[in-house]
């Protein structure tokens, strides 16, 4: 069986903390693999009806248990609150790890009666560690296939598994949680997210193709980010009126999916910086979240990829994605730095042979590989 270090020691620390973990995840991301990976436990499938009735009588189920319980798919119970607020509560010696597909699921049944009872671990698709652990460090098969674990596993090219996923997404998380009757216009609208994933969002652009008003599509957008199909960048910004500071950009959670609305089976090379800013993305999302990242851009269109504030009132570290540093031009950086004249300036390369810093008008910017990004941001202090 293949493991997965990162997200078993992720799951482990949170487990410590906490009785209760909320393992969330897009469908298909891995969640029942990885549950099942972790050593002695009991698990439990809540979408099968005997499960689902042994669960009704919850002093009963707890009684006499220890050690770790994973109750997979928990939404499916009536009250699945009442017994993670029990065994929280009650029944010290267990600990539960209970999954979903997204946090919503949890919002909506558990309300605020495990408040200081549960951490949250969201799974992305597979990051750099993952690629390791499967055996296949191929990023451009990455790239196109994705990083739902199925999806990558399969050596050709798994076209009828997207729109799969999309009708299941529909079925099981839409229909489900929200009161969405227009499928079709919907799907219009992943559709033509997705192909113009990593760009910034204008409402405007979507309401004629997509059949629906602005205030749908706000709806809509709000959908896709509740089932973090969507990540959404907001504007990092001293409100100056010379700053984008509302209008957000939006990325499609998973390359595949790119490459699926696109059209694309094959990446030519000058796409390849485009799912590498996917794919730092999703690698910092992985370790840091997404409220430590925002992005820049100035009115005569001077942009910066990904601002990240690693700490309140800590200054703004400058993240630029290149594929090559042979690509790269320090304009963007320089007018940023002029406005924000502290932090640090990450360029994160792909094709790197060694870590290097170089100095543009005072500007002292640092050329990272993945392998010292993830070192930087682990440990704040490391050099290059």
């Amino acid at each position: 069986m293949v493991t997965r270090p990162f997200w078993i020691s992720k799951l482990e620390k949170a487990l410590a903390r906490r009785p209760i973990v909320w393992l969330s995840g897009v469908r298909r991301s891995g969640k029942t693999f990885l549950c099942n990976s972790l050593a002695k436990k009991e698990y439990f499938d809540c979408e099968i009806p005997s499960v689902r009735r042994d669960l009704e009588d919850v002093e009963t189920f707890l009684k006499d248990r220890k050690g770790l319980i994973i109750l997979d798919e928990i939404h499916r119970l009536s009250n699945p609150a009442e017994i993670l607020k029990i065994a929280a509560d009650h029944v010290p010696h267990v600990r539960i790890i209970a999954t979903g597909s997204s946090s919503l699921q949890a919002s909506r049944k558990f309300r605020d009666t495990l408040t200081g009872r549960k951490e949250e671990v969201h799974l992305t698709p597979l990051i750099s560690d993952d690629l390791t652990a499967f055996g296949n460090t191929d990023i451009t098969h990455r790239f196109i296939n994705g990083g739902l674990p199925p999806f990558f596993m399969n050596p050709s090219l798994p076209e009828n598994d997207f729109q799969e996923w999309i009708d299941s997404y529909w079925a099981k998380d839409i229909l489900e949680l929200f009161r969405l009757e227009r499928r079709h216009s919907f799907q219009k609208f992943i559709e033509l997210l997705f192909v113009n994933s990593g760009g910034i969002f204008e409402a405007s652009g979507y309401a004629k193709p997509c059949e629906i008003s602005r205030a749908s599509v706000a709806n809509y957008l709000a959908v896709l980010e509740a089932t973090s199909t969507v990540h959404i960048l907001r504007p990092f910004s001293s409100r100056s009126s010379s700053e984008i500071i509302a209008a957000p950009k939006v990325y499609a959670f998973d390359t595949g999916f790119i490459c699926y609305f696109r059209g694309w089976n094959s990446l030519r090379e000058e796409y390849r910086g485009g799912m590498w800013e996917h794919y730092i993305l999703n690698e910092l999302t992985a370790r840091t979240g997404r409220s430590q990242l925002f992005y820049w851009r100035d009115k005569r269109g001077h942009e910066i990829d990904f601002v990240r504030i690693p700490a309140r009132s800590a200054p703004p570290v400058a993240i630029e994605c290149k594929w090559s540093p042979d690509h790269f031009d320090p304009l963007n950086i320089n007018i940023f730095r002029r406005r924000y004249p502290a932090g640090e300036n990450w360029v994160v390369c792909r094709n790197l042979p060694h870590p290097f810093e170089k100095r543009v008008n005072d500007i002292v910017i640092q050329f990272l590989d993945l392998d010292h990004l993830i070192r930087k941001i682990v440990e704040p202090h490391s050099p290059p």
